[in-house]
């Protein structure tokens, strides 16, 4: 047996331990039950042995040691509780109190503070020590978090916590001695709260829920936020109906306890005074029955008239597995119309067709911290820090703990670029070639796995013959990558026992997403990332439960369970063009903006005013809700009850934390209600209709590979990519005070070379035209752009980015100005 696996033996406390080499006594102690107190110690980071609370006495030691950072060795005779013991750690927390002041009562983590925790515990009663005062001011020009110098214990968990596990190296100890405070590098943080949440006083403090509710005042509620793909489990903290924090819990959360700017400050919009909180007919507040008899009989007079084609529905990746279902069911069932679909239509859901056509898969192909635990990563396309933040942390683990190599192949320098081994810093639409280049090498090399291959791939001779015939130096000049970089990267994927490939919106929104999404499938089938149980390949999917949706079958193309729809209708982009053209004539959007998040987004205003009946159910006002005939007021993730299905496949329920403002019902009340009518039937209960929520209905045989056709990209003096802002998520946290402090409008990021060019200067409108229209929005200069790439993100109603863009492509030429 290898020593890295070997059992080391041990007493503590007089108790036999058996524990593997490398552990700590403290870990140790904790297989048999005994308790070491700790204040700096926390089980996801690095111990620090800062405090010396958790000293214990070693058998052969002139010496007490720390439990938290002092390994196990074969026989040793540990002793954790002792006169002596308790008098050095009382001593400890008594330094810990020098000019700590005593402000419990008007301090945030009073209540909830591991130092008041540990003084009672302790018998700490005094302040015995003194010494001058010399601590920072309080640091309060910080967006969102201020900082109390004078209770820090210097235990350094925000430091680790936004190095370690975030990879933000934001925080930082300034000074030295007992001057040292923690200090921030702001363009660095993320703000996604966890400094707050892991601070064992009250340094950390978040200043939107500053003075508004002791910790014993509020109701939590365990779910899941829903913001991302990933679905962190979460703890909704209400008062008085409202919620005024969200927090989470290291250890037994699939996330442990680390949230992102959208779990842990993004709650805002909740208590937004744009809720929709009453019905509306023509502008105009009615009673429920007079809004849904409204949308009842308009929509039975239209398919008397000319039958359910003349009708459609959108949903959005916000609503639950339960209302996705019924959804589709109140048109295919109620109505006659297989006219449905949802945002996923312009990205996720192409990456799902290749996927579930190659590989069998309708998600990622296993569980998301496959990622933390894969020796090679592969991030193609694909920003996670903003796009989906527990990727981004599973990455670090996967890098910065267990030595993964990894590689990044983006056309903007993102966060994870300057964190990799190998970054290919590849041009837009060159995606197939530089996948399908990557492939190749690691054939070419012979470091393929040809058994399993074999084994699972049905037309592996294809496969590799499409993969020989790729012709490298020529897929390198088309991307713009080095060779010897793009060997480099193959050489780490190739050489790597298990490996993830992840691929986002770069790759999914693209105009060539299905050739792109095929070539990853192809990589990950040569590079192993499919074999084996770490490691997997892992689509990134842009709205909260779009894979739930799709599951669900609000698409033209499937049913629920993605069995195949025979009788197939419009998708989205033929209900707009069945909208210009008179044949739709209703359209009910669930919880989904066309104005904001579709592309081509003029030609949807101009087609929805021609509409005869426009639904509009949604949660906060907007020129879309103030254009429709009817306005159903729904629910958010908060206040409603429902499964909804992550990127990994996973399953996971939602709980009501608090009510709907004013008489906003959860959407599956509405659509409940809307069944009935026009059916004539009971709409299926919840509980129903989980149990008719179908398992993706996967292709059965052998995995696949493409042959994915290999263009070379157009080239444009100017293009413009469109992305996601890392400080919002959907249009939802626009309307959210906090997150509009980081990012209050919409920006286009240009770099230095182009604007000087252009005559731009930082924070200068900035005038962009595409093949649909034009866009104005506040430059923002920075060289993790390249020159000649423009990028923007598509939240901002202001802004409307999307308005410029064709339908079925994120990067297109354009051309800019000043504004």
């Amino acid at each position: 047996m290898s020593q890295s696996h070997s059992l080391i033996n041990l007493k503590i406390d007089g108790k036999d331990v058996q524990i593997a080499a490398g552990a700590t006594i403290l870990e140790a102690a904790e297989t048999v039950g005994i308790k070491i107190p700790t204040m700096c110690y926390l089980k996801k980071l690095s111990p620090t042995g800062a405090c010396r609370v958790c000293v214990v006495e070693v058998a052969g030691a002139d010496k007490t040691m720390t439990a938290c950072n002092t390994r196990v060795v074969e026989g040793m005779a540990v002793t954790t509780q002792s006169e002596k013991l308790g008098a050095i750690r009382q001593q400890m927390v008594e330094l810990l109190l020098v000019n700590h002041p005593l402000d419990c009562p008007v301090c945030d983590a009073g209540g909830e503070c591991d130092l008041q925790d540990i003084c009672y515990s302790q018998d700490v009663t005094t302040q015995p020590f003194a010494a001058a005062d010399v601590n920072a001011p309080v640091i309060d020009h910080w967006p969102l978090i201020q900082q109390v110098p004078n209770r820090c214990i210097l235990c350094e968990k925000c430091v680790k916590v936004c190095y370690e596990v975030i990879g933000a190296d934001a925080l930082f100890v300034n000074e030295k001695g007992d001057k040292a405070f923690i200090d921030k590098h702001l363009d660095r943080c993320e703000f996604c709260g966890n400094c707050v949440q892991v601070c064992p006083t009250g340094t950390m403090i978040s200043k939107p829920f500053k003075f508004k509710a002791r910790p014993w005042e509020l109701r939590k509620t365990d779910s899941v936020c829903t913001l991302c793909s990933a679905h962190c489990q979460v703890n909704y903290e209400s008062k008085h109906g409202k919620v005024l924090r969200v927090t989470s819990e290291d250890g037994v959360t699939v996330n442990d306890g680390n949230l992102c700017v959208g779990g842990f400050f993004g709650h805002g919009f909740l208590n937004s005074d744009q809720r929709l909180t009453v019905p509306l007919v023509a502008g105009q507040p009615v009673s429920w029955d007079t809004a849904l008899g409204k949308v009842n009989s308009d929509l039975v007079r239209l398919r008397a008239e000319a039958g359910g084609q003349t009708l459609a529905g959108l949903a959005s990746g916000y609503l639950t597995n339960e209302e996705g279902y019924l959804f589709q069911k109140l048109f295919r069932v109620a109505l006659g119309s297989n006219n449905l679909d949802s945002t996923a239509r312009f990205g996720l859901l192409r990456a799902v067709k290749v996927l579930r056509g190659q590989l069998g898969l309708t998600s990622a192909s296993g569980p998301l911290d496959g990622i933390g635990h894969a020796e090679a990563v592969l991030v193609f396309g694909c920003d996670p820090t903003s796009e989906s933040p527990a990727v981004d942390w599973q990455v670090q683990l996967a890098h910065r703990k267990h030595d993964a190599k990894l590689i990044v192949a983006d056309p903007r320098r993102v966060k994870l670029a300057g964190q990799a081994e190998t970054f290919l810093q590849y041009r837009p639409g060159s995606e197939t070639l530089l996948a399908g280049a990557l492939a190749k090498l690691i054939v070419a090399k012979g470091q393929a796995d040809s058994t399993w291959l074999s084994q699972q791939v049905g037309n592996q001779t294809e496969l590799l013959a499409y993969l020989d015939g790729i012709d490298v130096a020529a897929a390198c000049a088309a991307s713009g990558i080095d060779q010897g970089l793009l060997e480099e990267a193959a050489d780490y994927l190739g050489t790597a026992n298990s490996v993830a490939v992840i691929f986002g919106r770069a790759v999914t929104q693209a105009a060539n997403a299905e050739e792109a999404v095929a070539a990853l499938a192809n990589l990950a089938l040569v590079s192993g990332a499919l074999r084996g149980d770490c490691g997997g390949i892992f689509p990134v999917a842009e709205q909260g439960n779009a894979c739930g949706l799709l599951n669900a079958g609000v698409c033209p193309e499937f049913l629920p369970g993605f069995q195949e729809n025979a009788a197939a209708g419009a998708d989205a982009n033929s209900i707009l063009a069945g909208i210009e053209a008179g044949t739709i004539k209703a359209l009910y959007l669930a919880g989904c903006n066309p104005l904001i998040e579709f592309p081509a987004n003029g030609r949807w205003k101009t087609a929805l005013a021609k509409l005869e009946l426009l639904v509009v159910q949604d949660i906060l006002a907007s020129e879309l809700t103030a254009m429709a005939h009817v306005v159903l007021p729904g629910a958010s993730g908060a206040e409603k009850c429902g499964s909804v299905t992550a990127l990994d496949g996973r399953v996971s329920t939602l709980a009501k934390a608090i009510d709907p403002p004013g008489e906003a019902r959860p959407d599956l009340a509405i659509f409940a209600d809307l069944f009935t009518a026009l059916s004539g039937k009971p709409a299926p209960s919840a509980a129903t209709l989980r149990s008719q929520l179908a398992e993706p209905k996967r292709p059965g045989g052998k995995l696949h590979g493409a042959t994915p056709a290999l263009t070379t990209p157009a080239t444009a003096e100017l293009q413009l990519l469109v992305g996601k802002c890392p400080f919002h998520f959907g249009t939802m946290t626009t309307y959210s005070a906090a997150n509009n402090e980081l990012a209050p409008a919409g920006a286009i990021l240009i770099n230095p070379a182009d604007a000087a060019r252009l005559g731009v200067a930082e924070g200068g409108q900035l005038k962009v035209t595409g093949p649909a229209g034009s866009a104005i929005g506040r430059a923002m200069i920075k060289d993790k752009v390249p020159a000649g790439l423009l990028t923007a993100a598509d939240h901002f109603a202001a802004m409307n980015i999307q308005q410029i863009m064709p339908s079925g492509s994120n990067c297109v030429a354009v051309t800019a100005a000043k504004g």
